[in-house]
């Protein structure tokens, strides 16, 4: 179908890359790289200058890309119009998200929404925070839902939770066995931290330097997964998301380490693209997620 086929040449182009593309549309890079040659056999021209790095537009493609964002768009509007005939809500949803909302809190979400609106496609997008934010940004995600603040002007922003944050510890710790810490206490401590681009990563990066702490070596995931189990391993200290790591401290796997006077804790916040036209679906999926969380905390 063209409209896929336009799909995936709008993703290539903006994602400079036919992996990179291949990775977000769930295709092959045979796929890909299929549905672009049919493209540019079926106009008779190139569209895409390719070399081992990345890919870049010809003059051709230009004209394509712009009329193509277009015309997805469009085709989205038109099929939602349709379904409307028969109180559908229709359409896709590419949804992009964090690491901890996209592991431990969207997936319940999106159960509750496809089963209230089971003709609407979705599909999610995992990574750290910068990452959803270019997603978005691009056009390659209609929404977003990301980990601490962005101060993007070309985005809406709109709260969404709060996210209660914890320190964590092995339980053999010298620092456990103390009942509330003061901040000090953690000076000149290893540190496991997950990658730059992470809103964890900020938030942690925030914290040390908030409280001007030395780190006497630190070690970087690029998954809370990773930091969790690093923590357990007794490699370090960490701050997560309590969503994280309930059932490792229930377990007692991990212990958290109380600061004294000092609650940690962050925003969860929705991000659309100013300048796109939200579809149906995207609206609606938007309205469910606040009413179902109402600005709630882990707590």
């Amino acid at each position: 179908m063209i409209v896929d086929a336009l799909r995936v040449f709008v993703t290539v182009t903006e994602q400079s890359h036919f992996s990179k593309a291949a990775k977000l549309l769930n295709l092959s890079q045979p796929g890909v790289s299929l549905h672009i040659r049919n493209l540019e056999n079926e106009l008779g021209t190139r569209l895409l200058h390719r070399s081992s790095k990345q890919v870049r537009l010809t003059e051709a493609g230009e004209i394509l890309y712009k009329r193509a964002k277009q015309m997805l768009l469009l085709y989205e509007e038109t099929k939602e119009a349709i379904h409307l005939l028969q109180d559908e809500v229709t359409g896709s949803l590419q949804i992009g998200a964090s690491f901890t909302i996209g592991e431990y809190i969207l997936p319940k979400r999106l159960a509750e929404f496809a089963h209230q609106y089971p003709q609407v496609d979705m599909q999610v997008t995992i990574g750290n925070t910068e990452e959803i934010i270019q997603a978005v940004r691009s056009g390659t995600l209609d929404i977003g839902i990301i980990e601490g603040e962005s101060n993007a002007t070309d985005l809406d922003i709109t709260p969404y939770m709060k996210d209660t944050m914890i320190i964590i510890a092995p339980p053999d710790h010298p620092l456990s066995s103390i009942r509330v810490i003061e901040p000090s206490n953690l000076n000149n401590q290893v540190w496991v931290l997950r990658e730059g681009g992470s809103g964890t990563r900020a938030f942690s990066d925030h914290f040390i330097k908030d409280n001007a702490l030395d780190v006497k070596r630190s070690y970087i995931f690029n998954s809370s997964q990773g930091v969790k189990e690093a923590v357990a391993s007794g490699l370090g200290i960490a701050i997560l998301s309590r969503w994280i790591v309930r059932k490792e401290l229930k377990l007692g796997e991990i212990v958290e380490l109380r600061i004294k006077h000092n609650k940690l804790e962050r925003e969860f916040t929705i991000i659309l693209h100013k300048d796109r036209s939200a579809t149906m679906a995207v609206d609606i999926f938007m309205k469910s997620l606040l009413a179902a969380n109402a600005y709630l905390t882990t707590d």
